[in-house]
Order: C-alpha cells, then sequence, then structure tokens
C-alpha cells in the first residue's frame, strides 16, 4: 500500500454501513478515485465538514490492491459549500458535480479541469457569516446560468470536443446568418454548402452563437455578465443535447437547470 497527499473536489458520497461513506473525489494530483472514509458520518467525526459533497479539502489518500476500495485516512477542509440565498446556486454546484464524474475516468489527472471546477463551486459557494463577497452580492439567476455554460463549454475544451463556433465545422468557412445550422454529429455549425443532406441538424440563433463565443473565448467568471440578454434556454437545450450525446444518457441533474436558467424574458435585475 502506498498513500498520497491531494487537493480534492467532493463529487459523491454514499452511505457505507451505519457511520461510513463511499466517497468519489475529483483530486488535482491523481485524478478521479473513490474510496472509503470510516467513520465520516459518525458525530464529532476526524473529518468534520471535509468531505462534504462539494467541499474542496486536502485528503490523504492509502491506495490499496487492486479490487479493494482506496483508503481516505485524513482530510483538511479548505473550503466548505454554503448555500445563500439562492438555492440555484447548489443545484448548479450538484450539475457540475455530477458532470465531472460522468466525463473523467479514475486515476487520470487533469490539472486544468479540476482549477476550473473548483473555481466554479467557489465561485457559488455563499460566503461566511461576516464575510463580505462582491460576487455573492452580484449573483442571481443570470450569472448562474452564465457561470454553468461557461464551465461546461471549459470542460468541452478539456476533453477536446469544445464544437466549432466561429467556422464551418467541415469547410472552416466563417459561420453568418440570424440562423446557423448546427450538427453535434458534425462537430458543431455548419455552413448552408455543407449543411445540405445532413441529418440531426438543428438551426440555432446568431445570439446563441455569440453568446457561446464569448463564454468559450474567456473562461473568467467575472465575464459572466453578457450584453446583450444571451437566449440562456436555447442555449441550455444545446448544451443538454452536447452532452447526452457525449454521454449516451442525460444528467440526472439536468432538470434542476430548468429552475436555474432565466427565460429569455427575464430582465437583467
Amino acid at each position: 500500500m502506498s498513500a498520497e497527499k491531494a487537493q480534492a473536489l467532493v463529487l459523491r458520497a454514499l452511505p457505507f454501513g451505519e457511520t461510513s461513506a463511499i466517497i468519489t473525489l475529483l483530486t488535482r494530483e491523481v485524478g478521479k478515485v473513490r474510496g472509503l472514509a470510516k467513520g465520516a458520518w459518525r458525530p464529532k467525526s476526524k473529518f468534520d465538514a471535509a468531505l462534504d459533497l462539494l467541499s474542496i479539502c486536502q485528503v490523504l489518500v492509502l491506495h490499496r490492491s487492486s479490487g479493494n476500495l482506496d483508503l481516505f485516512t485524513e482530510a483538511f477542509l479548505e473550503h466548505r459549500f454554503r448555500i445563500g440565498r439562492y438555492e440555484a446556486s447548489f443545484a448548479a454546484g450538484l450539475y457540475i458535480a455530477e458532470l465531472l464524474d460522468s466525463v473523467t475516468v479514475d486515476a487520470d489527472p487533469q490539472p486544468d479541469l479540476f482549477d476550473l471546477a473548483t473555481r466554479a463551486i467557489r465561485f457559488l459557494s455563499a460566503p461566511r457569516p461576516g464575510q463580505r463577497s462582491e460576487q455573492q452580492s452580484a449573483i442571481n439567476s443570470r450569472t448562474i446560468s452564465a457561470l454553468v455554460i461557461h464551465t461546461e463549454l471549459g470542460i468541452l475544451h478539456q476533453l477536446g470536443q469544445l464544437p466549432s463556433l466561429h467556422c464551418c465545422a467541415e469547410c472552416q468557412r466563417p459561420l453568418e446568418g440570424r440562423r446557423i445550422s448546427f450538427s453535434m454529429l458534425a462537430g458543431g455549425g455548419l455552413c448552408p454548402r455543407c449543411r445540405r443532406g445532413k441529418r440531426s441538424v438543428v438551426s440555432i440563433s446568431s445570439e446563441a452563437i455569440i453568446s457561446l463565443r464569448q463564454l468559450a473565448n474567456s473562461f473568467d467568471q467575472s465575464d459572466c455578465q453578457l450584453q446583450p440578454e444571451p437566449p440562456f434556454g436555447e442555449i441550455r437545450a444545446i448544451m443538454n443535447t452536447l452532452f447526452a450525446n457525449i454521454l449516451g444518457y442525460r444528467l440526472k441533474t439536468s432538470h434542476w437547470l430548468a429552475t436555474t436558467f432565466p427565460s429569455s424574458r427575464e430582465k437583467h435585475r
């Protein structure tokens, strides 16, 4: 057996026995890892809140022989997710966690993906009592929606599956017009010539393409205040279909985003 220390984000926690838990972590150093935390849910557990869902922590992983669960022997809390005024922030955090669990494999470190995820979780979390946060003072359904899309596009970028948003996915001509043909199978936008004869092509607005470009080109949460108002409902449908095609199924938490994303008529407050 070998021990390894890692910075981790808690993606999933399942009960094991009366007081223990099987925890799924995304770590910066060793990728995704599943392990047993003995006594994690015991009153006054040594883990405290370090292994709570969406917590960011430093964890000591004891790697065991093949076929056996790893053991988490120590965990020290860095950041605990707090639900503030907007419960939609928690729903968005759970969706991001499920998405990360679905697109990653065990023991495949992706530091940039980890950094993207933890920035998003820290942004969504409410500040500690008495702590001021400029981000939280400005957060609302619009910024949460933009952040989720921003994170999804970042994940697609890290996976090498970011769709073509500026040029035709087949001939590289610039995408122009009020409506753009978009094909999941072709890998993004299509010009009128390449669109001919294609199946499973949808028509999306130029406003949706512009918003996707803005969020894909800048992975900085401070840029979530987009102008003009993005058509979030249309973009949400595009992202749901993209990930359903990649994964082969729809995420359980994706329906929660319906209450998170503003309608096209909602005005920024």
